[in-house]
């Protein structure tokens, strides 16, 4: 059963305090457990796991599973998590875990374990294990290598599809999934693919080769993970293959790996967004020295940044001191461009971050912006100007209006333009964030504001 969070913590006292005991109830452990999701369990886990004095509670409870499921719970810790269950195990009992671990899992924890812990590993592992092992986490981080696993099912050429239902048989207890099948050559190289319905409907006697489907949508290896997760998204697969330099396959991303994927890209896209470092960890288990760090540079530069803001005011004094009632509009007007371009810049990062939207696209946007951000600036123009002429009369209204919509209308312009011109010079788009383009509105709207009313109260 699934578990809300008042059942969660019901179930972590009743299991902690039954761990305490000098002689825990293994069998009523056991039941307990039985009725829940490793996933759930994990979360019990880890709870305890952040706990210091509870570490040995968690790796009583570990030890209650089967090797079969504590390895699958393990799969469901962030690394730390695992790294603390690992390093409260001995050598022989983290080799039985890795073992019932999925290919690219084992990979993950492997690549987060010391250099000392990993020879010790591999020199007590079988050659085949080894060399698997060594290969998965050779690959550099980030790429579909990394987050590939090699548990997959793969039909030789020339196959009958009696003997290739023998073959799904023999290899799917240790599989990632069965329901799409590789078709290779005997060089290894990927020919065909197809679904496990496909192979059930045949006629026993036909050839995998006559049935397969040879136009086979692949990756490289070395593929960037986003750009195989967006794969997966756009054709709607359960596992997308992954070829080497020499189109041979060497393994699959599935489509739960693949949407783990999006989820991380998509957080570390919105912390960037926020002026925000990439964090190692989830927000409630990172370092707060760590937090600290990731958010302390942009806010000390965007400080500096804003005094062009307190510049621009200084610079107009005598504007101000002539009309009074213009400081009232200051932060309407500038916080109203700062969204505007805000909105923008985020439209065109999540644009670029799912494909929708290349730099070859400037031109077209830059056109649609311009339409859709004047209309939003004479809108909001409209909305305002009444209140201008109460506060300072016709004249105050005509400069409030007509600053609306120009700082409304830069404002959106920047947003939209500045993703473009980091993805130019090969910086990350999502560093056009909410922060730093306001914080350009700022300055320039407060210029912008001041000058049109320089401009119209100097006559008068």
């Amino acid at each position: 059963m699934s578990l809300n969070d008042e059942t969660l913590q019901a179930l972590k006292t009743e299991l902690v305090d039954e761990l305490r005991k000098e002689a825990p109830d293994k069998t009523m452990l056991s039941e307990r457990l039985s009725e829940i999701r490793s996933a759930d369990i994990g979360e019990v886990l880890e709870q305890l796991i952040e706990d210091d004095e509870a570490l040995s509670d968690a790796l009583a409870l570990l030890d209650s599973l089967s090797t079969e499921r504590a390895a699958n719970v393990l799969g469901y810790l962030p690394g730390e998590s695992q790294l603390e269950v690992v390093g409260g195990l001995s050598d022989t009992h983290v080799l039985k875990l890795l073992e019932e671990m999925g290919s690219d899992e084992r990979a993950d924890l492997f690549n987060l374990l010391d250099e000392d812990r990993r020879e010790a590993l591999l020199r007590r592992m079988a050659h085949q294990e080894r060399e698997d092992l060594k290969r998965l986490a050779s690959y550099e981080e980030g790429t579909a290598g990394a987050i590939m696993t090699s548990d997959y099912v793969a039909i030789a050429s020339g196959m009958t599809v009696s003997q290739a239902m023998m073959r799904v048989r023999q290899t799917a207890p240790d599989a990632e999934t069965v329901y799409q099948l590789y078709v290779l050559d005997s060089d290894g190289q990927l020919i065909g693919t197809m679904s496990l319905r496909q192979l059930m409907v045949a006629r026993p006697g036909a050839l995998v080769d006559d049935i397969m489907i040879k136009d086979v949508i692949s990756t490289p290896v070395d593929k960037a993970q986003e750009d195989v997760a967006r794969i997966v998204a756009r054709y709607d697969l359960l596992a997308v293959p992954v070829i080497d330099a020499d189109e041979r396959m060497v393994g699959i991303v599935t489509h739960d790996d693949a949407m783990d994927v999006a989820e991380s890209e998509a957080t570390e896209d919105i912390h960037k967004g926020m002026s925000i470092g990439q964090l190692e960890d989830g927000v409630s288990r990172v370092p707060l020295w760590s937090l600290y760090r990731k958010r302390v540079f942009w806010l000390v530069l965007l400080v500096f940044a804003n005094l062009f803001s307190g510049a621009g005011i200084a610079y107009f004094e005598d504007t101000i001191a002539a009309q009074v009632a213009l400081v009232f509009f200051l932060p309407l007007l500038i916080g109203s461009g700062g969204n505007a371009g805000a909105q923008a810049a985020t439209l065109m990062v999540r644009g670029m971050a799912t494909g929708d939207v290349g730099v070859k696209d400037w031109g077209k946007m830059l056109g649609r912006e311009l339409l859709v951000a004047g209309s939003l600036g004479i809108t909001m123009a409209i909305a305002v100007a009444p209140i201008g002429v109460i506060r300072g009369g016709e004249a105050v209204a005509v400069i409030v209006a007509l600053s609306m919509v120009t700082i409304v209308l830069f404002g959106s312009l920047i947003g939209m333009c500045l993703p473009f011109v980091l993805e130019r010079f090969k910086v990350d788009p999502a560093t056009a964030s909410a922060p730093l383009v306001t914080t350009l509105i700022d300055a320039s709207g407060v210029l912008i504001y001041f000058s049109i009313a320089t401009a119209i109260l100097s006559p008068l």
